[in-house]
């Protein structure tokens, strides 16, 4: 037997899956009925405890072709685990995948119950272990930083478009930046450079690129000082689209404000609203944060809003060629409702006054 004990002290019996050893992080639960695969190689769960709500996870096995980039959740927390995966794409089970990649789990765990402990509670800290701690400080104290640091790439790197001749050229700052970004922008004629986190704006305006991409990414968007000076001198210079940090790090560029939400939106089930419209999107989102759309009042205009609690899920920043929402567009695993985005993004750089 294995616990997940949680840092309000409660306490979840499991069995173990995965890698041994403990595991403290934020705990974190998905919505997602599919795209587990999408999920655990989601750079943005950094530093948490991804908890699932489905009920039976691992029915299609890995499959590498499917993964969004390297995996940086700490834990991984299931009902029920399949042990006899089936599709002709599969290249293995995920209990042999997780132990691989050194990432603990655990499977029998009552998900529905957890789940509306972070509910009703709000989003806290837990741990994976083999003996229920006496202390449980350390879990208390754990807190998620410097993750963006450490998923960014290293070094810049280049990917051509595809099918057809090439219309723009876009850099992508790479905050853990999702690979279905690059694929959607490639299949628009694009070639993308996808550059590491503290590249200078400086150093990107020099290329001069047709556009620039704020990726996603974990963690606390404030904690971000250096990123948000750049992306001062950046916006107004250049196209500008954002996706989910990258829509926070631009409010707090323009001097807007973000707040941490009770437990986030993780899944692909995610409902959006336009604001002054009347159209609603389902999206997939993965975000503990969210832009105060109050604090950018006379600088940008909200353009999307959360249909669940109001939150702001999009904005505009009118005369400075920037738009960014907080919902991932490019999906994977998700609805593809909203990828008319990267197609205004295009239309930007082509001219066409959008925002």
């Amino acid at each position: 037997m294995a616990y997940l004990v949680l840092s309000n002290g409660m306490v979840f019996e499991g069995r173990r899956i995965g890698a041994p050893g403990s595991a403290v992080g934020e705990l974190v639960f998905t919505t997602g009925m599919v795209g587990y695969l999408e999920t655990l190689t989601d750079p943005s769960y950094a530093g948490q405890i991804v908890l699932q709500t489905f009920p039976l996870i691992g029915n299609y096995g890995v499959i590498p072709a499917d993964f969004e980039g390297r995996p940086a959740l700490r834990g991984y927390v299931v009902r029920e685990l399949c042990d006899a995966p089936s599709n002709f794409r599969s290249e293995g089970g995920l209990d042999a995948w997780l132990r691989s990649q050194g990432i603990p789990g655990l499977m029998g765990i009552d998900t529905r119950e957890v789940t509306r402990v972070i509910r009703e509670e709000g989003v806290m800290n837990a741990v994976i272990c083999d003996e229920i701690p006496a202390d449980l400080s350390p879990v208390r104290d754990y807190a998620v930083t410097g993750v963006v640091a450490e998923v960014s790439r290293g070094a810049r790197e280049v990917f051509p478009a595809e099918g057809g001749p090439q219309r723009y050229r876009v850099t992508l700052i790479d905050y853990g930046a999702k690979r279905n970004i690059v694929r959607s922008l490639q299949r628009l004629g694009c070639e993308v450079t996808v550059v590491p986190q503290d590249t200078t704006a400086e150093a990107i305006l020099a290329e001069r690129p047709d556009g620039v991409m704020l990726s996603n990414g974990p963690g606390d968007p404030a904690e971000n000082t250096a990123c948000i000076a750049e992306l001062r001198k950046l916006i107004g210079r250049v196209p500008v689209f954002g996706i989910c940090l990258g829509h926070q790090l631009a409010a707090l560029a323009m001097g807007g404000q973000t707040m941490k939400l009770k437990y986030g939106h993780r899944g692909g089930n995610q409902p959006v609203r336009e604001a002054g419209g009347s159209r609603t999107y389902i999206t997939s989102q993965n975000h503990g944060y969210a832009v105060v759309a109050d604090s950018l009042r006379g600088v940008g205009v909200e353009t999307f809003v959360n249909a669940n609690d109001g939150s702001c899920e999009g904005m505009a920043y009118p005369g400075r060629r920037c738009f960014t929402v907080q919902f991932h567009p490019e999906a994977c695993a998700g609805p593809r409702d909203t990828g008319f985005l990267f197609d205004r993004f295009v239309r930007m750089m082509g001219g066409e006054e959008l925002a």
